[in-house]
């Protein structure tokens, strides 16, 4: 049922809208003829009074002066199917609140905005309507506040130090946050979550935040490199601005509104497009075993990925991923990306047979396109790239910007970015592709609409553990970026190490233990999961069955226990096989958590397989020892884990 509340005097007009449940209550007040919004839930302020508009060019504002033209409302159901996620189907059901406004002096434009309301927060996005007195517009701000009630702790990540969204999270009161990219999450005083983000980020800018008083934060774009911006024609469509309200870590990310905010899946066809675990030579460059470009050392050679489709076939990975196979690494390929060639293969590496070789196997290949973040050569040869691949039966592809600005100029989360990713997608979608996006955009939930779009880098990955002179990706990095990163979309962040030596950087190691690497295979998701390290360092170590058990695709997905920076337990319910997984991590300290079966089916037996730390395991002294132990369970059965410092827990439950 939707809630609509008009009061009209002459100076204020109000129109409230509420979610499905009831719980949650938005507000549109317009005052004095300027436009602001609330949120309440449970009868409790949220959000207060929260500016909306625009800024179109330093003298032309498109903020005040408005009256309301028109309203109306309407309610939506619906339950739709996930080709690939964390879950099989997802129910889609909000009221909406459509509010078209119109300046009653000076040009008259219109402008459109739209509320949703659903049981797990809210989404709105503005709309630009066709007009006389508006066509092709430049933005140079958007005004767009989220006046936050309480100035709570947030975890977040600054948005212009660093590239590529590759830093540590930290946690801050709201008022002291720097200029951070979303997804911002807000852990309340109260126990509560929530999150800010955006969805369907099509042909705009990124959102970013700042404090403006206090502890609103206000919009904040990423712009092209001439200050403007968003460039944009009528009808033209803002991102869905989102606001998740959870009770608890797992409300907060089962939440799929921002999957609900994007378009229905626009691809007919998805018989192709498949979840997969994947090996590769990646690990081996790092450790400077291999290069990327020819010479003694190059690792894309047909022979060594003769070497990889064998292991993979006999541990049944059904994807090799190959790196530097193409001419352009021989040049400083960040400085002169546009060098590369996509479809010139290195006199080594015989594409013809390898291919041959991993289909006889049972075995994917996994291309790679790195463009050195020079996306018009990219551009330029998108469509003879992706046709060489799919004429050589290659269905995936592994995309890099490894430059701090695109084309030199632009960075990868302007409107100019976006752009590009959104080409390639649609793109790879028509030759039957899917992508795996590194140096990306932060995800908004484009993988409902174009499915192909599988995962993406975005984070500090385990690449970290291999150089980064800091020492590594701290035990806590990966107890955070579940609720950060994470919620904004998959990651490709390519656990699996098995050999913590170093012999490249040796002040710098994987800061886990050997169970922990097991347990995040279940912990982080993402449809496409690499087993990082070289065949060597996995062959003969009984742990490494877990990554060949471990799904990818999953019927169903639990946080059964978690504290934000501390602790994560995750259980989920394979797709295919129907059998459970259950992955516990923990920071520096050790702890104990209590493993409740109650979402196991009652009545039914199941034989658990727990990979876990040894009594004295530690990540900084003794990270390698897994104890791997049997028991039978069921639905009443709660199990006592233990974590090492650093550590974790794999469990595999299958029914018996």
């Amino acid at each position: 049922m939707v809630i609509i509340l008009f009061a009209s005097c002459s100076k204020e007009k109000t129109e409230t809208l509420s979610s499905p449940d009831g719980k949650t209550l938005l507000t549109f007040r317009l005052s004095e003829g300027n436009a602001n919004y609330e949120v309440q839930k449970n009868g409790i302020d949220i959000i207060s009074a929260s500016r909306l508009g625009f800024l179109l060019d330093p003298g032309d504002s498109l903020c005040k002066g408005f009256k309301i033209s028109s309203v109306s409302t309407s309610t939506f159901d619906e339950t739709w199917q996930e080709v690939w996620g964390e879950e099989t189907s997802v129910r889609n059901h909000y009221n909406e609140l459509k509010i078209d406004l119109q300046e009653e002096a000076g040009k008259q434009r219109f402008l459109t905005v739209v509320f949703r309301a659903f049981d797990d927060g809210i989404g709105f996005r503005y709309e630009f309507p066709e007009q006389k007195g508006l066509k092709k517009f430049e933005i140079s701000d958007e005004l767009t506040e989220f006046a936050m009630v309480n100035n709570d702790s947030a975890w977040s990540i600054p948005a212009y130090k660093g590239v590529y969204y590759e830093i540590l999270w930290k946690k801050s009161l709201l008022s002291k946050l720097d200029t951070v990219t979303t997804p911002v999450t807000i852990e309340t005083s109260d126990g509560k979550y929530i999150l800010l983000h955006e969805a369907a980020l099509i042909d705009y800018a990124k959102m970013n935040l700042y404090p403006k008083e206090g502890s609103t934060l206000k919009a904040d774009l990423t712009p092209w490199s001439t200050g403007i911006k968003v460039y944009a024609e009528t009808p033209f469509y803002s991102p869905w601005r989102t606001i998740i309200l959870a009770d608890n870590l797992n409300q907060l990310s089962n939440s799929r509104l921002m999957l609900n905010l994007n378009e229905s899946n626009k691809i007919e066809d998805v018989s192709w497009i498949h979840p997969a675990k994947y090996v590769g030579i990646w690990w081996g460059m790092h450790m400077e075993k291999y290069t990327w470009s020819q010479g003694p050392k190059h690792g894309a050679t047909t022979a060594n990925m003769k070497r990889y489709i064998d292991f993979a076939a006999e541990h049944k990975i059904p994807a090799v991923l190959v790196e530097g196979w193409n001419y352009g690494w021989d040049v400083d390929w960040v400085a002169h990306g546009d060098q590369f060639s996509f479809t010139r293969p290195y006199p080594d590496f015989d594409i013809d047979a390898i291919v041959k070789y991993a289909k006889d196997k049972g075995v994917e290949i996994i291309g790679h396109n790195e463009t050195g973040g020079s996306t018009i050569n990219y551009e330029r040869q998108l469509d003879s790239a992706f046709a060489f691949f799919q004429a050589h039966g290659i269905h995936s592809v592994k995309t890099g910007y490894v430059n701090p600005l695109l084309d030199k100029k632009e960075r990868h989360s302007s409107q100019y970015g976006v752009r590009h990713y959104l080409k390639v997608v649609e793109t790879a979608g028509k030759y039957h592709i899917m992508v795996d996006n590194h140096e990306p955009v932060m995800p908004t939930g484009w993988q409902r609409t174009y499915p192909n779009f599988m995962t993406q880098e975005g984070v500090r990955g385990q690449e970290y553990d291999a150089w980064s002179q800091d020492g590594g990706n701290p035990p806590e990095h990966t107890c955070i970026v579940p609720f950060t990163r994470g919620l904004a979309g998959p990651m490709d962040f390519t656990f699996g190490t098995f050999n913590f030596n170093n012999p490249v950087y040796p002040q710098t190691r994987v800061q886990t233990t050997l169970a922990k690497q097991l347990a995040l295979y279940v912990v982080i998701y993402s449809p496409l999961q690499m087993a990082s390290d070289l065949p060597e360092n996995y062959a003969g170590n009984p742990a490494f069955e877990f990554i060949e058990l471990v799904g990818v695709e999953w019927e169903k997905s639990i946080v059964l226990d978690g504290k934000i920076g501390d602790y994560v337990m995750t259980a989920r319910k394979d797709k295919n096989s129907g059998n459970w997984f259950v992955g516990a991590i923990t920071d520096e300290n050790s702890r104990h958590l209590a493993l409740n079966l109650n979402f196991l089916d009652q009545g039914k037996k199941y034989m658990a397989k727990f990979f876990k730390d040894a009594p004295d395991s530690d990540w900084k002294t003794n990270p390698y020892p897994v104890v791997i132990e049997e028991k039978e369970v069921d639905a009443s059965s709660v199990i006592d884990l233990y974590l090492a410092p650093g550590g974790g827990t794999a469990v595999y439950l299958m029914e018996i």
